[in-house]
């Protein structure tokens, strides 16, 4: 099966996040036209809204990357606006897609789904065999809801709708802020001050032994493309490297990438999260798609667009409070 997607209208949800700017700069290499909505235009929050918008864009396909996203701390705290915010946003796109006659539908999960102590690498069949990891399970609920109403729209209308389970990603566009963002961006920022404040130690949380898979952000959306073009299946198809890596060896090859040379402590009063993490990506590799770059590249190109994003007067600013002792209050717009 192949959709061809020449002259199709593609409506990207969420195009100026970093995932959606990822597909942005994926599907400007295909032959179809690209439909955009920023929060100016259109909230998705707001169900009229977002259906008016679909019956006058008329895309023949969506892909469903806006979502209310964070880090561990951030799910912790936000727990009620992660819930209603993604089951919202995720509800009145893909019912209104459906009124609307959209071709195809591809929804962007997140590994989060799983079960807390599901079996390594974690095959796609494991959805809902076991509990959740508890600090981000609002989050997990709402993206579950969302393959779930993709996979009812096909059972019981024939929607070409499916899910994609993308593993941890970071990248160009991600958000550096320290209370709000995910592991390497956290991590990388961490890195940055300490080696900017010629600190002698910088510290992660946790005992540093938890295993993560990560896949850069423009791997990600290729892979997505990949799959909107070539796969229709009714099942989720899970997105990653194939790969993994500790918490603790992740800081050390960051701090290599950053130039830090003192030493890493790691906080065992903070939490862990679920112990591994690594996906099972047999079904996404049988059609024949595999990642292209590597952990140490994407941690630089990550680094590098980090340093181009923060001005030079920024920078500055960082280094006086540094020196001076005082918070850093550097942040990428």
């Amino acid at each position: 099966m192949f959709y061809d997607l020449s002259g199709k209208r593609v409506f990207v949800a969420g195009h100026r996040g970093m995932v959606g700017a990822a597909l942005m700069r994926r599907l400007r290499r295909k032959p179809c036209e690209l439909i955009t909505a920023g929060r100016d235009r259109l909230d998705l929050l707001d169900q009229a809204a977002v259906r008016s918008f679909m019956f006058e864009a008329r895309p023949d396909a969506v892909i469903v990357a806006a979502a209310r996203v964070g880090g561990i701390q951030a799910n912790s705290t936000l727990p009620a606006e992660f819930l209603y915010e993604n089951l919202v946003i995720e509800t009145n796109v893909i019912h209104s897609a459906f009124r609307a006659g959209v071709e195809r539908l591809v929804f962007l999960g997140s590994s989060c789904i799983y079960p807390k102590f599901a079996p390594q690498p974690i095959r796609e069949e494991a959805l809902l065999s076991g509990p959740l990891e508890p600090t981000n399970d609002c989050y997990a609920i709402a993206k579950i809801a969302g393959l779930k109403l993709c996979e009812a729209y096909r059972a019981q209308y024939g929607a070409d709708f499916f899910s994609v389970m993308p593993t941890n990603l970071y990248g160009p566009g991600d958000n550096f802020h320290l209370e709000t963002s995910h592991v390497i961006p956290a991590l990388l920022r961490k890195a940055h001050e300490a080696k900017l404040g010629r600190a002698s130690e910088v510290s992660i949380w946790g005992s540093g032994t938890p295993r993560r898979e990560f896949l850069h952000v423009d791997d990600a959306a290729d892979a997505i493309v990949h799959l909107l073009e070539r796969y229709s299946g009714g099942h989720h198809v899970n997105i990653g490297s194939g790969e993994d890596i500790t918490i603790l060896e992740l800081m050390k090859l960051i701090c290599r990438v950053v130039g830090f040379e003192g030493k890493i402590v790691t906080d065992p009063s903070k939490p862990d999260g679920t112990p591994r993490k690594l996906l099972d990506v047999s079904r996404l590799s049988a059609t024949g798609w595999k990642p292209r770059t590597s952990l140490h590249d994407g941690l630089a190109d990550t680094y590098a667009w980090f340093l181009q994003t923060a001005s030079g007067e920024q920078r500055r600013q960082a280094e006086r409070r540094l020196m001076a002792g005082l918070p850093l209050k550097l942040r990428p717009s």
